[in-house]
């Protein structure tokens, strides 16, 4: 069924205007992760932190970071997130309970567990008593400090600094800021080699490339007290592994991690009934596992021959340990895996004699228990006690067999519930007919798996005067954007700090365009012979070429008249023939704020009407040359909601289409430009040409509703272009604020600007401009 916000009428009426906003900007992000309870969840606990007094702010945060949680480790988490938030709120600042929703999704994508995300909340709840003023430098640093480290790493490493500055607080900043040495020597202390949340999607490419099925996986995080962690193990049907693994004897920690992966899939894939531990000890048991873990091997390596190699590089054991029973374990277990292994102890010749002559019976897993008994027997002979938890196999990839012992059949309808085999939803672009032809979906809600769109107006048979766009469809709400931001009070980027969302744009009067084509015949005539020659001129011929393609006549009679007269002739007597080609991408961005409908002094016309003029003359400008352009316009009501309207993309023609859509030009809201160009520059890097130009016109400085500072917005704009502009995009500002000069020559550059002073003048100004930028 369909899920709709205005079903929670009585909870949207508790929050305030600016948080009801930024819900209806998440809104379409919330309801593709949580179900119906999870959004009841999801807009109670924005109600709780509402409740608290500690700001609009946190309540924003909020409301955008939790679908990105709920995306990565399940809406479970969600109240547990709340109630933590809600247990802070008496110990700390509303700064910082924001700056944990804010860094919370880095958490459960780096630890990708909704177990281990509840011990991280657990620690910050720790942290907030006994390091207070390190908190917030910490989750400044997270991302790095989780690609480096598991849970339990970053658990020692942060109650060393709390303890060891405990009353020292500039100190205590400066270790959880990573400024300190101490702080980075104990960061290279408690680092790991290799981490699960980085080998995930690998191991599953591998496993599903080796068996054609796919496998659930989950970390574990049992080195809180030290670093050995817990050893893997199968539980509810899934693969718990390590969060990370060091190198271990030369062999890498990705190679570990296969290995591991590996073995457990062929616990799940060979093991077909469980084993009987009735009337069976503990020792016995040890055996027995010893065996049947060689035997889940050994049918996997008769699949796939290169898999022993990988396992046996695993196993250290040699003939001269036999002071304990692990090490007689470790022995047997080398030994029935690797035949290059030689050992003469007449129990490990027995164990290989007794599963060589079982291989007919290799799919059977009572053959295991029938050689584990038997070699149990005998290691009781020896006369060395056997001790649970010391006498261990010592390879790392080795699971700990609870899973054959406690068997059950794989239930998938188990995993899915448990969130490992979830469903997406689809979104799909078709054309008219299909559209017309589907009927098995026509009353399909927000949460249907699949989401047919439409990319133009369907209208029904009879003259209704509606579309069925308008009747029956809904405004589409693209997938959002988020983009960092940078503040230059901290010299740091805030991640995902602003959030496009991609609008349709509107459709006007084509009137308006034709209006404009007569209003400036005049101007496109002068600009007729400029365009002439802006065009390929076809085949061009570059002579003096040592290396070329065709002989240079001309050229080659006068070296000979030099050979004749004795004089040393110019070797360049080749030319070659290149067709000119012009390489160039442009985009026009265009400000859409409010301030663009404000009347031109002296006129009737707005800054808008004037804007629309210059962007049909100068997309018929682009259009005769032939350089692929787009066109496309922005406002902001906040960092949550950036609009962003594509009026003309690359791919598409100049066509009634996208002139209708610039006919629709409206302005409003404010002017949020980073946000902007960094998705301009998106699209912008998508394309194949060696040069690209993002064209920028606007009416004034950034700036939005929730920015007070003017300098914020004015240095996050300079750090969009220069992020943009590593990527090879040139950004050029035309602007039509007459104050401009105070600040964009330091946004864009002192060449990358111009500044118009009599507005009207625009619509001639920008196509001469093109033609000078890209000549």
């Amino acid at each position: 069924m369909s899920i709709n916000l205005e079903d929670y009428q009585d909870i949207l009426g508790e929050l305030s205007e600016s948080s009801q906003r930024i819900l209806e900007a998440s809104w379409h992000e919330a309801a593709k992760v949580f179900s119906s309870q999870g959004l009841s969840h999801y807009l109670q606990g924005a109600r709780s932190l509402k409740n608290l007094g500690r700001g609009c702010e946190l309540v924003a945060t909020f409301i955008q970071e939790a679908p990105k949680i709920g995306k990565e480790i399940g809406e479970d988490i969600i109240p547990d997130l709340v109630h933590t938030g809600m247990m802070m709120a008496s110990k700390t600042s509303g700064a910082v309970i924001e700056r944990i929703f804010a860094t919370a999704a880095i958490a459960a994508n780096r630890l990708g567990d909704e177990q281990m995300f509840r011990s991280y909340l657990q620690l910050l709840n720790q942290l907030i008593s006994q390091a207070p003023r390190g908190i917030r430098p910490m989750l400044d640093n997270l991302e790095p400090l989780l690609s480096q480290l598991t849970l339990g790493g970053l658990r020692r490493w942060a109650m060393w600094g709390a303890q060891a500055h405990r009353t020292d607080y500039p100190e205590q900043v400066r270790y959880f800021g990573l400024e300190s040495k101490e702080s980075q020597a104990m960061l290279q202390q408690e680092r790991k080699g290799t981490l699960f949340v980085d080998m995930h999607r690998r191991i599953n490419m591998y496993l599903r490339a080796l068996w054609a099925r796919d496998f659930f996986m989950r970390p574990t995080s049992g080195d809180f007290e030290n670093r050995q962690g817990y050893k893997p193990f199968i539980e509810n049907y899934l693969m718990h592994l390590p969060d990370a693994f060091d190198d271990f004897e030369g062999v890498s920690g990705m190679e570990i991690y296969r290995a591991t992966a590996a073995h457990c899939a062929a616990h799940l894939v060979y093991t077909k009934n469980p084993i009987s531990a009735e009337s069976l000890n503990p020792m016995q048991m040890a055996v027995i596992s010893v065996v049947e873990d060689a035997r889940v091997e050994q049918l996997a390596i008769n699949a796939f021959p290169g898999m022993r190699q990988l396992w046996a590089s695993l196993h250290i054991a040699q003939p001269t340990q036999a002071k304990t029973f692990g090490d007689y374990l470790n022995r047997i277990a080398r030994a029935l895996l690797d035949p290059g292994y030689e050992d003469t102890h007449p129990l490990i010749v027995k164990a290989r004699e007794l599963f060589a002559a079982e291989q007919s019976r290799l799919a059977d897993n009572q053959m295991a228990w029938d050689i584990g008994v038997t070699l149990a027997h005998e290691l009781s002979l020896l006369r060395i006690p056997f001790q649970p938890r010391t006498d261990l196999l010592t390879s790392p990839y080795r699971d700990d067999n609870r899973y054959f012992w406690e068997f059950e059949e794989f239930d998938f309808n188990q995993a899915e519930a448990a969130g490992y085999e979830s469903v997406k939803q689809v979104r799909k672009y078709v054309n008219v007919m299909e559209m017309v032809n589907e009927i098995d979906c026509e009353l399909a809600g927000d949460d249907a798996q699949e989401i047919w769109v439409l990319g133009t107006e369907l209208h029904p048979y009879e003259e209704t005067g509606q579309s069925y766009n308008e009747t029956e469809g809904k405004e589409p709400v693209s997938d959002p954007y988020h983009y960092s931001e940078w503040d230059y009070q901290i010299q740091l980027e805030r991640p995902a700090w602003a959030t496009v969302l991609e609008k349709r744009a509107k459709s006007g009067d084509m009137q308006i365009i034709d209006d404009i084509v007569a209003q400036h015949k005049r101007t496109i005539g002068r600009l007729k012979f400029l365009l002439d020659a802006m065009q390929p001129q076809g085949v061009t011929r570059i002579r003096k070429l040592e290396d070329g393609d065709e002989v240079d006549i001309n050229a080659a009679i006068r070296s000979m008249i030099d050979v004749r007269m004795n004089m040393q002739p110019d070797t360049r007597i080749m030319m070659r023939s290149v067709r000119k080609v012009r390489d160039i991408s442009v985009m026009v961005l265009i400000d859409l704020s409010e301030s663009t409908n404000e009347k031109v002094a002296g006129q009737e016309y707005s800054v808008l009407d004037l804007t629309r003029q210059a962007a049909v003359l100068l997309a018929d400008a682009i259009n005769k040359v032939g350089d692929p352009f787009a066109i496309h316009g922005f406002c902001s009501d906040g960092r949550h909601n950036v609009e962003y309207h594509r009026f003309k993309d690359f791919d598409q023609p100049y066509n009634d289409t996208a002139k209708s859509k610039l006919a629709g030009m409206t302005g409003q809201l404010s002017t949020r430009m980073g946000a902007a160009i960094r998705h301009a520059g998106h699209y912008l890097k998508l394309q194949k040409s060696s040069k690209k130009l993002l064209l920028v016109i606007t009416d004034g400085e950034p700036a939005d509703i929730d920015v007070r500072d003017p300098q914020y917005l004015r240095f996050d704009t300079k750090k969009a272009v220069e992020e943009v502009a590593r990527s090879g995009v040139v950004t050029y500002c035309m602007s039509l604020d007459p104050r401009a000069d105070q600040y964009v020559s330091r946004i864009f550059g002192a060449r990358n600007y111009m500044v118009v002073d009599h507005v009207e003048r625009l619509p001639e100004k920008l196509p001469a401009l093109y033609a000078g930028l890209t000549r």
